[in-house]
């Protein structure tokens, strides 16, 4: 069993090597640990960092990319090198190291395929009453919209097994957390979550550095990747809708109608029309992007089977 734990890097020459000191060295049920570092274009000597530390396996992209991105290449890396599990883990060491063994045990015992660590965020010092509450109302929409039961949504400790991690793709470029969450949930993965520990802060967030500009992303985010997985109910939800929104008019020229006023009240029949109407076809968009779902779960099939095919040729 070889655990690969990667670690999306931006500038983290001063954070990164006291992150790799604390990762475990054996954890019982595993008998190779290795470590991938992503160094995502950075400015400072994050990559020199590395090498100077002892990692072996280091991806550098030639330009900032963003996290989504330096996850992505990760996952590549760690399944070329034969991972059976991945640990993705942040270095700014804002994860308890330690607690790997428990973020993985789930998967060990073939109990989930993929884990995420729920971090104790009412306890967290550095993090702001507004950060809180953003964090707990996020998780509760991406449990409403990915139809799974994650308690930290935002959370980048996180496992997966070889075959979620085959499975998943990442189409952002700004965060990977809430993408790899709705498409676990819609690909049937078994998705655990596991409380974790985490350390006092090295260093801010950048990701976090603009709330305003976080929320609009994260919405965009989990609007898009819905759309993507849950066509059918996204389009259906609009239609209907739209259907009852104009029978509110349809009902009221009715009334008008039979109490022989209807002549002075067509603006309301023709509302009502444009509004059903639009309402039908948005209804048709419904069923055209569930038929071009099953196409891409079709396509996604063939994708799986051909990383599969290449992972063991290589």
């Amino acid at each position: 069993m070889k655990l690969v734990i990667q670690i999306p890097c931006y500038n983290e020459e001063s954070t990164l090597p006291v992150t790799l000191s604390q990762l475990p060295k054996e954890i019982e049920g595993v008998d190779e640990i290795e470590i991938v570092v992503i160094d995502d274009g950075s400015s400072d000597n994050t990559f020199e960092t590395a090498k100077a530390c002892g990692v072996k396996h280091i991806v550098k992209h030639s330009s900032n990319r963003g996290l989504a991105a330096a996850f992505r290449s990760g996952i590549s890396k760690s399944l070329d090198i034969g991972a059976d599990i991945i640990v993705n883990t942040d270095a700014d060491n804002q994860y308890y190291a330690d607690d790997i063994e428990k973020l993985i045990k789930p998967i060990l015992t073939n109990q989930a395929d993929f884990v995420i660590g729920t971090r104790p965020v009412n306890d967290i010092k550095h993090f702001s009453f507004i950060k809180k509450l953003l964090q707990k109302a996020g998780s509760k929409v991406m449990r409403l919209i990915s139809s799974t039961q994650v308690q930290d949504a935002p959370s980048g400790f996180r496992a997966l097994s070889r075959n979620a991690a085959v499975q998943l793709n990442i189409f952002d470029n700004y965060t990977y957390t809430l993408e790899t969450i709705i498409q676990a949930g819609a690909k049937g993965l078994r998705i655990e979550c596991v409380p974790v520990r985490v350390n006092p802060e090295l260093r801010k967030s950048r990701l976090f550095s603009n709330m305003f500009i976080y929320i609009i992303r994260s919405v965009f985010t989990m609007i898009r990747m819905f759309i993507i997985y849950r066509p059918f109910r996204f389009f259906a939800l609009i239609s209907c809708f739209l259907i009852v929104l104009g029978l509110i008019p349809a009902v009221r020229f009715l009334y008008f109608w039979m109490k022989g006023f209807g002549s002075g009240h067509i603006q309301s029949l023709i509302l009502a029309a444009i509004l059903i109407i639009t309402g039908f076809q948005v209804g048709m968009i419904a069923v055209l992007s569930e038929l071009l779902s099953i196409n891409r779960k079709l396509l996604e099939d063939v994708q799986n089977r051909l990383k599969i095919w290449g992972l063991k040729k290589n």
